[in-house]
């Protein structure tokens, strides 16, 4: 009897600590409220510390939702992969080295804007600016080209850094809503290009032979330039995205905000952080497309952030955040580049027919998340 008085004093003291009125980590109070829950208590019980979704000790369970994770990311490369294999079989051109070039080169530049999209999406967020800042940072770099590749390089990183800069203060400290943000640094930057090019009346070359041209023209072993760029940035991404606490700190942001900021995790830091990120990249994958057409267009970049945003979610990256991987967003650029390419091979159809290709394959994968997330929730 003595030792189990013992037993529920000691339990009574765990769940109402007068010193401690919210009680310890993991429990409940009196009010009904939840008091802050320890990152390490929270992985020892096995609960996930971003989202506080219980895995518990259901090894069905955790197979099932690794299965589910790996159709998520994973689907978009096979049917990729199908679409090769066709098209392959229909047109010979398809299957040639040359025109596999030419469609990565296309690729290149969508790719590294979408990059940064994912790092975006992951955190719950959207940029809607990156078509306005990539057309702004081939201007900006063709006009400050004829000063030399560095001056080239450094006017859109610069504007177009801090154009996301802007974009990320004003979404984590100002609390406004990303979509009308970003919404207006698309305005924003595309009358800024208007501007620079007397409402789109000067085009601003690129010098011929210089090292900036170079760089967008240049090719190692037939691939050009462009091409190693968006590998050595996406196998950045992917390192920093799963291999670090910045990388994780962005999946615990998309995945509960709230939850993130009771861990202590900077997520004002990293939303800012992921949105210059975001400017960054749409600025220099402009400025490579400038070195590559020898000039600063100022008609380009009209509706790629639609295309980012397709190719992200077609990736398997939840739109409300907290899941995603830059492999998938890789998959789903290479399988807007064929369909595209597919569409010129066909020769009777026009480039508007990609539009509705995309959008179709985006309605599916959107109604695919929903029913993943929907199963997950019922493991």
């Amino acid at each position: 009897m003595k030792q189990t008085s013992s037993a529920a004093g000691a339990a009574t003291a765990a769940t109402a600590d007068p010193a401690n009125p919210a009680g310890p980590a993991g429990t409940t109070t009196t009010a009904g409220t939840q008091a802050p829950v320890a990152p390490e208590a929270l992985e020892a019980s096995g609960t996930p510390a971003a989202t506080g979704r219980p895995t518990g000790p259901h090894p069905g369970s955790t197979r099932a939702e690794r299965l589910l994770a790996g159709v998520r990311s994973q689907g978009v490369l096979a049917v990729l992969l199908s679409v090769v294999v066709i098209a392959s079989f229909v047109y010979p051109t398809f299957a040639t080295l040359d025109n596999a070039r030419g469609v990565l080169v296309q690729a290149s530049f969508l790719a590294v804007v979408a990059l940064g999209m994912t790092l975006v999406i992951i955190t719950g967020g959207i940029d809607l600016s990156v078509g306005s800042v990539f057309a702004l940072g081939g201007v900006l770099a063709a006009w400050a080209s004829q000063w030399g590749l560095l001056p080239a390089l450094l006017a859109p990183l610069v504007v177009c850094g801090a154009i996301g800069l802007l974009n990320g203060l004003l979404i984590a400290r100002a609390g406004m809503a990303p979509f009308i943000v970003t919404l207006a640094s698309l305005l924003g930057a595309r009358g800024l290009l208007l501007a620079l090019t007397d409402e789109g009346a000067t085009t601003h070359l690129v010098p011929k032979g210089s090292a900036f041209a170079e760089l967008g023209q240049g090719s190692v072993a037939g691939f050009g330039y462009p091409i190693l760029i968006a590998v050595v940035l996406f196998a950045a991404g992917g390192l920093v995205l799963q291999r670090t606490s910045f990388g994780q700190t962005l999946f615990a942001v998309g995945g509960s905000g709230d939850a993130a900021t009771l861990m202590g995790l900077p997520v004002a830091r990293a939303k800012v952080t992921v949105y210059v990120l975001s400017g960054l990249l749409a600025g220099f994958a402009g400025a490579i497309n400038a070195a590559r057409l020898s000039s600063g267009v100022t008609i380009i970049g009209t509706g790629m952030e639609l295309d980012a945003i397709a190719a992200v979610v077609i990736g398997g990256t939840l739109l409300v955040g907290g899941a995603g991987s830059v492999t998938g967003t890789l998959w789903g650029v290479l399988l807007l580049a064929v369909i595209q390419n597919l569409i010129n091979q066909i020769g009777s159809l026009n480039s508007s027919y990609q539009s509705v290709v995309s959008g179709g394959f985006l309605i599916l994968v959107v109604v695919a998340q929903r029913y993943v997330s929907r199963t997950r929730r019922t493991l």
